[in-house]
């Protein structure tokens, strides 16, 4: 990695200090993984290890996306991040089903996190065996399709009654109306499609063979289901962990030209250029300004008063 992007990174690390204690203040966060190739300088010829990127977005509250690296895709790195997070109040993680969570959600991280699974991930399952059984997975994926109706019809009804104005307006009315409609539409739809899956499994008198693609997904949401149904419960919740996935997209793109990291170093170097980066997107605030203005200015900032460059509240010194 060029040695100018590291000494950014290194001047820069401060304000990613800042930004990581924002979103571990938040009292939900969504977080994903995605692999990259890393060179092993500890091997003879080249050869490449897995390393791996995580993201961390935080809520409306505290709309800062932090980045981390790890050598692997052990429990250790999200268990590192987010020790102690809800050990004063009871917060909120959406993921995927990865295994190394379920400590965080036992307490291990010494906080009170509950789960909240991603509803994409669910309908991935059924999208992806529909060749094994069209018409359950079909059904299935209606079933899908009505529930996310009901967010829908939230969005619609919070723009209407916010008048398109003031954000904050906007996302409190969005909270008020999930909860209701979900309450109202989606927990009733819910229990329908629980009891369509049920219905499908050979134990219960259905068709479904379980080791089959299509008994596969229905064994993963009925798994999952507890988690799956805890965004009704409150309407600062998504339904899927969509957020988190559109953020580590960046990296996918960027993995077809960079192809590799140099080492571990380079990874953690990255990791703080994809935060701010992230984040200024997040606030539509052009990147390139962005860090063009505060590399310049955050030497000579005052440290009291390093949240006033935080991408969303930035304000460049040329306005």
């Amino acid at each position: 990695m060029c040695d100018w992007m590291r000494q950014s990174a290194e001047a820069l690390r401060p304000l990613y200090d800042l930004m990581a204690k924002e979103v571990l203040a938040s009292r939900v966060i969504h977080t994903d993984d995605t692999p990259v190739d890393v060179l092993d300088r500890q091997t003879l010829g080249g050869t490449t290890k897995t390393g791996r990127f995580w993201v961390y977005v935080g809520d409306e509250d505290h709309p800062q996306i932090v980045f981390d690296y790890t050598p692997n895709r052990s429990r250790d790195g999200p268990m590192a991040f987010l020790k102690n997070w809800g050990k004063e109040n009871c917060v909120y993680l959406q993921a995927d089903a990865f295994g190394g969570y379920d400590g965080i959600y036992a307490g291990d991280a010494g906080g009170n996190v509950t789960e909240v699974a991603c509803m994409a991930h669910c309908r991935r399952k059924f999208y992806d065996a529909r060749n094994s059984d069209i018409a359950t997975a079909t059904q299935a994926l209606a079933h899908i399709r009505r529930l996310y109706d009901v967010e829908d019809m939230a969005k619609k009804l919070a723009a209407e009654e916010s008048g398109g104005g003031d954000p904050q307006l906007r996302w409190r009315k969005l909270v008020a109306q999930r909860l209701r409609l979900r309450e109202q539409l989606a927990v009733p739809r819910l229990n329908e499609f629980e009891k369509y899956l049920a219905s499908r499994q050979i134990k219960n008198g259905g068709q479904v063979i379980p080791k089959s693609p299509i008994g596969q997904a229905i064994t993963y949401a009925i798994n999952q289901w507890k988690a799956l149904c805890v965004y009704t419960t409150d309407g600062e919740l998504n339904i899927d962990n969509n957020i988190a996935e559109r953020a580590l997209r960046r990296i996918a793109v960027g993995r077809n030209n960079w192809t590799f990291l140099g080492s571990d170093t380079g990874g953690h170097t990255a990791a703080v250029l994809f935060a701010l980066v992230a984040t200024c997107e997040r606030h539509r605030v052009n990147p390139f300004e962005y860090l063009r203005d505060v590399l310049t200015r955050i030497a000579a900032h005052p440290m009291n008063h390093l949240a006033d460059l935080l991408p969303n509240r930035w304000q460049s010194a040329t306005r």
